[in-house]
């Protein structure tokens, strides 16, 4: 081994200590923050939130050794790749110990601990996020990409049941009830969010072992109208058609008629060579279901029609097409309603994958 390979080494592994220790670090930061809010240790969340200086001054270091490495050794392929990575979990790692720090300052300002219920929410929720952050560093550390697989699928299984803080919230009657529960609130979505990060961490470790990058993001979307005969079954079937690889595209009816318009059936096996379709009553879409939508497109009227209360995480689109009233609409009229939909979700997809649609 070369002078040069091993002062590369040496420093390839001075970076990879320090991350180590940042990631002791703010795993501590983030157990010691959910214990003073589950105990109303109000020494040790002071404790957290000034030791989260150290956590910053941590990361600057890295970032340094990062564009030190980069300008002393111009390295290429797999160390490029690794130092890369190494910046990004960094920055990942410090937002998780922000988060470590918000939770603290919640503890400090509680009244009351919290109730049971919420309590095992928090625990619960908790666990999962902690197991997560330490496979991610584990798997970083070792530059294991089926550690880190197996460490993303636990995100996709967990519950995030905002729903229950929300009911304890709107139960609350004295004032600061209403704001210790609200500080629960914030507590579970700081877990959620140092959860996330830690997925992001397994991502990076896959890409730096590998060289495999993140899968574009597939997009769920459902169109919804008045009877699921013409305009949402249109929509689905531009969506399908012009962008297969983009989203997962489902359409549904407040009163769905009996089967779809013929004359749509016939424009669209012309216009797209193919089409295969079934109305969906509204009421047949679940609440799991709704809340995996990335977006609800109402083609007919405003959402509230057909969804009073939409989930968190999704998002509304209004379009409000006109001109499918009538029952026998002529070739002419089918394009027209055709060319209308169209850009618009050439334009939704745009927004959503930019010009990785297809």
């Amino acid at each position: 081994m070369t002078h040069l390979e091993q002062r590369l080494n040496k420093d390839l592994e001075n970076i990879r200590t320090k991350v180590a220790e940042q990631a002791v670090l703010v795993e501590t930061a983030l157990r010691d923050a959910v214990q003073s809010f589950q105990t109303g240790n109000h020494k040790l969340a002071h404790t957290t939130v000034l030791r989260d200086h150290l956590v910053n001054r941590n990361m600057r270091m890295i970032d340094r050794l990062c564009h030190s490495f980069i300008a002393v050794h111009l390295p290429s392929a797999g160390h490029l790749r690794l130092i890369s990575s190494v910046i990004r979990v960094s920055i990942e790692l410090e937002r998780i110990g922000d988060y470590a720090v918000t939770i603290a300052r919640e503890a400090v300002q509680l009244s009351a601990l919290p109730g049971s219920e919420m309590a095992r929410e928090v625990e619960r929720l908790a666990g999962e996020t902690f197991l997560m952050l330490k496979q991610s560093c584990r798997a970083f550390n070792e530059l294991n990409a089926e550690i880190a697989r197996s460490t993303m699928l636990i995100s996709d299984q967990m519950e995030h049941n905002l729903d229950l803080v929300y009911a304890h919230m709107m139960s609350k009657d004295d004032s600061r009830q209403i704001k210790d529960t609200f500080a629960t609130f914030v507590v579970f979505t700081q877990l959620k969010r140092a959860a996330d990060q830690s997925k992001n961490i397994c991502e990076e470790t896959v890409f730096a072992a590998t060289g495999s990058q993140k899968a574009p993001k597939i997009y769920n979307i459902l169109f919804v109208d008045k009877n699921n005969s013409v305009l949402s079954q249109m929509a689905e079937a531009i969506a399908r058609n012009n962008f297969p690889k983009s989203g997962c595209y489902s359409s549904a009816g407040k009163n769905p008629a009996k089967d779809i318009n013929p004359g749509l059936r016939q424009f669209l096996e012309m216009r797209l060579n193919r089409f295969e379709g079934r109305t969906t009553a509204i009421t047949d879409i679940t609440e799991q279901k709704l809340a995996e939508q990335t977006v609800v497109v109402s083609l007919e009227g405003p959402i509230k029609a057909y969804f009073p209360i939409l989930p968190f995480h999704t998002a509304a689109l209004e379009w409000d097409i006109a001109g499918a009233e009538s029952d026998t609409l002529s070739e002419t009229e089918f394009e027209s309603l055709y060319r209308e939909i169209a850009p618009r979700i050439n334009d939704l997809m745009q927004t959503l994958r930019g010009d990785e649609a297809n």
